[in-house]
C-alpha cells in the first residue's frame, strides 16, 4: 500500500531482468525526488512524467547499475551526527550507495545532509 515503495521494487525488478524501460504509477512529488537523486547519482537513466487520463506516470530509463534499493520503514528520524549507524545497516561498505534523507531543506542523500550539518527522515537506500 506504498507507492514508492512499489517504485523502488519495481525499479529493482526490472533492473534483475535487464529491461531498460520502467512504467511507474502513480507518480507523486516523493518519487520524483527520490528518481532526480538517484538520476543525479548515475543509479538510473533520464525520466520524464506523462500526464494520461487515468492520472500522471513515469517513463524511467534504466542503466543496469542498481544491486539493490528498497524503502526503509519505518521512516527513522535520525540526527546530524546519527548517520553512520544507519550507513553500517543499509549500505555494504563506507562510501558505497546512498541514502535518501527527507530533510528541513528538501530531499538529499545523506552525505549532502551530513556536509550541510542536518538531520531528518530516512526514506531510502540504493547501491
Amino acid at each position: 500500500m506504498n507507492p514508492f515503495a512499489n517504485a523502488l521494487s519495481k525499479i529493482l525488478n526490472y533492473e534483475k531482468t535487464s529491461k531498460r524501460v520502467c512504467w511507474i504509477k502513480p507518480a507523486s512529488k516523493i518519487i520524483r525526488e527520490a528518481l532526480a537523486i538517484l538520476n543525479t547519482n548515475q543509479y538510473v537513466g533520464e525520466f520524464k512524467e506523462i500526464t494520461d487520463a487515468k492520472g500522471n506516470y513515469l517513463k524511467l530509463n534504466l542503466l543496469g547499475n542498481i544491486n539493490n534499493c528498497g524503502v526503509i520503514t519505518p521512516q527513522f528520524n535520525v540526527s546530524k551526527d546519527g548517520f553512520e549507524k544507519f550507513e553500517k545497516r543499509y549500505l555494504p561498505a563506507r562510501n558505497i550507495g546512498i541514502i535518501i534523507v527527507s530533510t528541513s531543506q528538501g530531499v538529499m542523500t545523506h552525505s549532502e545532509a551530513k556536509e550541510k550539518g542536518i538531520g531528518g527522515k530516512l526514506l531510502a537506500y540504493c547501491y
